[in-house]
């Protein structure tokens, strides 16, 4: 039995590639290399200087911010007092992009804590916040004296010097609001070494 096999006509072939409709066409087509459309990526911001920073307590006693006498903060520890339980939030005050995360390690006092942060919107600064409930035990990395260590990244390393205001700061805000005087004592301790 003899097979058939179906012919095409070879000008039917001939004129299959160059059935385009010109007029469908754009015309304002751009060609762009591969190369060009990937995105660079950000170039990390370079650690902050911190020799001779320190922690100061606001002016309502419901925040410390560690940064350079005068000028913005690196970073900063709020108390919310107002939610049950109390919250305690993260400011590390590096510009974020909207809908950012990352994690955020701080190293000292034995401990190493990891915070979610959120690139935010507040009174018109891009900052990265996180909260946390203020009895929280990843926040035990502020209640010792010694040394932190701060990594955002992407966001440069802050060296903190070892300090008593942190840790007493989260433990008021943990007793829901009491006096502070840490910075006080650390203060008075200062004005004795100068006057020595």
């Amino acid at each position: 039995m003899a097979r058939i096999v179906p012919v095409f006509p070879i000008a039917l072939l001939a004129a299959l590639p160059g059935c385009s409709n010109s007029a469908s066409e754009p015309d304002d087509v751009q060609r762009i290399s591969l190369a060009e459309a990937r995105h660079a990526a950000e170039t990390p911001l370079p650690s902050p200087e911190t020799e001779g920073a320190g922690w100061v307590v606001s002016e309502n006693g419901q925040a410390i911010h560690f940064g350079q006498p005068e000028e913005p903060p690196f970073l900063t520890l709020s108390c919310n007092l107002r939610t049950e339980p109390a919250q305690l939030h993260i400011i590390r005050h590096v510009t974020g992009r909207p809908g950012q995360k990352a994690l955020f390690p701080i190293i000292g006092n034995g401990t190493i804590s990891r915070f979610k942060l959120d690139a935010a919107l507040v009174d018109g600064e891009w900052r990265w916040e996180g909260a946390v409930p203020a009895r929280d035990p990843k926040l035990d990395v502020f209640t010792g004296s010694r040394e932190l260590e701060a990594t955002l990244p992407g966001g440069g390393s802050l060296a903190i010097a070892g300090s008593r205001i942190p840790g007493e700061f989260v433990n008021w805000c943990r007793a829901g609001g009491r006096v502070q005087q840490a910075q006080a004592k650390e203060q008075e301790e200062a004005e004795g070494r100068e006057a020595e």
